[in-house]
């Protein structure tokens, strides 16, 4: 399948379900491994869920092939590995913590609610050289609360 028609077949599923903040990264430049990164925002678990499948769905019927998804137990992080693009739908403090858009185009700012039409349409015949990905930041370690004794 075309990359242009399962890009925009993945964004028309994710504004179907209601993502928020949906960007789209041309990879293509930085590694071989995909050619797109797509990065959403869902409410909660349950919206999160179902914006993973909604895309997966969307890509089936159109013929697609979705080669996994990953992380739909907590829903809070799920990865729709579709090949040349790679879905990451998540709940916005996960997003906001680990902040992969600043990996893959090393800049924090993001779209606030609203999708940038021109970078999703134009970003297959996107002429400018990506920026590098930049390294991550140390992230503080959280804290973790001791395990609580079962009674027998």
């Amino acid at each position: 399948m075309d990359i242009r028609k399962l890009q925009r077949i993945t964004v028309e599923a994710l504004e179907d379900v209601k993502a928020k903040d949906i960007e789209v990264i041309n990879t293509t430049k930085l590694t071989s491994l995909f050619d797109r990164i797509i990065v959403a925002s869902g409410d909660s678990n349950r919206q999160v869920k179902a914006l993973a499948r909604s895309v997966a769905d969307a890509v089936r019927e159109a013929g697609g092939t979705v080669i996994g998804t990953e992380g739909e137990g907590s829903g809070e992080w799920v990865l729709v590995d579709l090949g040349d693009i790679v879905v990451h739908v998540m709940q916005p403090a996960v997003r906001t913590y680990y902040n992969i858009e600043e990996l893959w185009t090393g800049s924090s700012t993001r779209p606030k609610g609203k999708l940038q039409r021109a970078a999703v349409e134009d970003s297959a015949t996107e002429e400018a050289e990506p920026a590098a990905p930049a390294t991550p930041a140390a992230k503080p370690k959280r804290a973790r609360a001791p395990a609580k004794a079962k009674a027998v």
